[in-house]
């Protein structure tokens, strides 16, 4: 599943794990599932950076979407500046800067449910910290398998179509009535 479906099913439900099925005559391939948990880390002077990565064999979709970086307790007051290091839409590896944070003017900010897609990695390129970065982990997930219900149910709305279908007469052309003098 590509990453712009994931984000678009994601504000299909905000609950930790919801199933989607078809809405009206709009028809969704198959079940989706989405999980949805608690991200956190904390870059500092001790630990400077921090991997975000899943399993490669998984089939599911993951996404990390980020919501609010700040300075917590012990920070001094200096230019905290937190680079993030993804890969963009060619799988190139790049790095950009998301936050200055400094005690005395901006001490945290919000990134509003900023997507990216694992591995991710967070570096704290200036400053001491510590920074605590936080969000949501979520994992979409496409099931493949159809129960014998759900296929007998498609089955009867497939026969049920074909009968209205059968049940509908053509329509016949209009006739001609000659005009009498």
């Amino acid at each position: 599943m590509a990453a712009g479906t994931a984000a678009a099913l994601a504000f299909l439900s905000k609950q930790s794990r919801s199933r989607v099925g078809g809405v009206g005559s709009l028809r969704v391939p198959a079940p989706v599932t989405i999980d949805s948990f608690f991200f956190g880390c904390e870059l500092s002077g001790g630990t400077r950076s921090f991997t975000f990565k899943v399993e490669e064999e998984d089939d599911a979709e993951h996404v990390l979407a980020l919501t609010m970086l700040c300075l917590t307790e012990g920070a001094k007051d200096e230019c905290n500046v937190v680079e993030v290091v993804a890969r963009n839409h060619d799988h190139q590896e790049i790095a950009v800067p998301v936050a200055n944070l400094r005690l005395s003017c901006q001490p945290m900010l919000s990134l509003d449910d900023f997507q990216l897609q694992p591995p991710v990695t967070f570096r704290l390129k200036s400053g001491s910290g510590p920074v605590r970065i936080t969000g949501r982990h979520q994992i979409v997930t496409v099931s493949n398998d159809i129960s014998e219900e759900e296929e007998s149910d498609e089955e009867d709305s497939e026969e049920e179509e074909e009968e209205e279908e059968a049940e509908l007469c053509s329509v016949l052309p209009a006739r001609k009535h000659q005009a009498r003098h």
